[in-house]
């Protein structure tokens, strides 16, 4: 089991321990992995449900809406990702996509939109989707060519959306799309798009090399009632970049839990594997790459649980911390996770060995809710624009 000390750190409190036991317990004799030879969204499905069951998902939502804390603690979030992760790439996805597709309602959502939708999500009675990416639009989020008409009591959507997960499953998706109230990311507004809404349509399915629901979405004349608008007009780029803030540190506890697995992974292997008569772990090079690999893990998780730690004590914007520890974290667990499958050897690339599939599954987050270009750019903007307000 992976290194436990980071859980005595002041970030956390003896209730984010207990939730890490409980986690750690129910992964480890639980939770059904997914089986890559099922019908991935079928796999997806069951995933939210066993989640739902077990009561897991109501840390997507808040307490009055059946969740677990008055609002988003995002180092619950951040150690449920871990630890799931560190077992099923799926059941991490299942759980994310939960709280990523919801944010935005239970952060801007009216009584009545968070009544409709919260508590059948955290029961794993609907699927959750989050419709901000466009083939033009996918880091600028400025650029989003989707509109939405005001036509009486409803608005009228057309466009496109594309690298959406959960598209296909998603009972609803939270859909961002062009007003005009102004130019640029200042027109653009959020709304609740039900799936079986006339004018939706799943146009197509993307497969990725670490398989899950991901589909492109065509508005076509799209009708939505304007109670279906999240907060205000205008009000788009905000709702999705306060929902970013929260979700872009749990991809990074994602991140480390796919590292921790690849170093427990690999101590297992260096121990037993004998080279010229010794273990593996004897040699100068491999106690190289294992510090190395343990580094880059502390490093991450400090940066990760930072971030958490600073949103749930009130800090209104997290956005540089968010933004580092969704880039160090997700680029230091591709390389903890290279250098595994390198310690393994030839073994190490055969379909089916943990490291293998670790290795498929960590090369999307570095390209996910920002790629790690776009979070550089974010790092300097809030350093740069920190120092000039001095």
């Amino acid at each position: 089991m992976s290194d436990q000390s980071y859980l005595n750190w002041p970030f956390l409190d003896d209730r984010h321990r207990a939730l890490k036991a409980d986690v750690d317990g129910w992964t480890t004799t639980q939770l059904k992995p997914s089986d890559p030879k099922q019908d991935i969204d079928e796999s997806c499905k069951a995933l939210v449900h066993q989640l739902g069951q077990a009561g897991w998902l109501r840390h997507c939502v808040p307490a009055a809406h059946g969740g677990t804390s008055e609002g988003l603690d995002v180092r619950s979030l951040c150690l449920m990702r871990e630890g799931l992760a560190y077992h099923d790439g799926l059941a991490d996805f299942a759980f994310a996509m939960q709280g990523l597709g919801t944010g935005a309602i239970s952060i801007f959502g009216s009584e009545a939109q968070k009544n409709a939708y919260l508590p059948d999500v955290a029961k794993g009675k609907k699927i959750a989707a989050f419709a901000l990416s466009e083939k033009s639009a996918g880091s600028d989020v400025a650029a989003m060519t989707t509109t939405a008409e005001a036509q009486g009591n409803s608005f009228v959507l057309n466009g496109e959306k594309t690298w959406i997960s959960n598209g296909g499953i998603a009972d609803f998706y939270v859909v961002f799309a062009r007003t005009g109230e102004a130019e640029g990311a200042r027109g653009l507004s959020a709304f609740i798009v039900d799936a079986n809404t006339p004018g939706l349509e799943v146009a197509e399915r993307i497969e990725v090399m670490a398989p899950h629901p991901l589909a492109t979405l065509v508005f076509s004349n799209c009708q939505v009632d304007k109670a279906m608008q999240l907060g205000q007009g205008g009000e788009g780029f905000k709702i999705a970049m306060a929902t970013l803030d929260i979700f872009r540190s749990t991809v990074g506890a994602a991140a480390l839990g796919f590292a921790r697995r690849a170093l427990d992974e690999t101590l297992g292997r260096v121990t037993t594997r004998h080279v010229s008569g010794r273990p593996l772990s004897t040699y100068q090079l491999t106690q190289g790459a294992i510090a190395d690999m343990a580094l880059d893990i502390d490093m991450a998780a400090l940066l990760v649980y930072r971030a958490a730690w600073a949103k749930d004590n009130g800090q209104e914007r997290v956005t540089r911390e968010a933004a580092m520890a969704k880039y160090h974290a997700t680029e230091s667990a591709q390389k903890v996770i290279d250098k595994a499958v390198q310690l393994f050897g030839g073994q190490g690339i055969v379909s089916g060995e943990t490291v293998e599939h670790l290795y498929r599954e960590i090369r999307a987050l570095r390209i996910y809710e920002g790629a790690s270009e776009v979070q550089k750019l974010i790092i300097a903007r809030q350093v740069i624009g920190a120092f000039s307000a001095q």
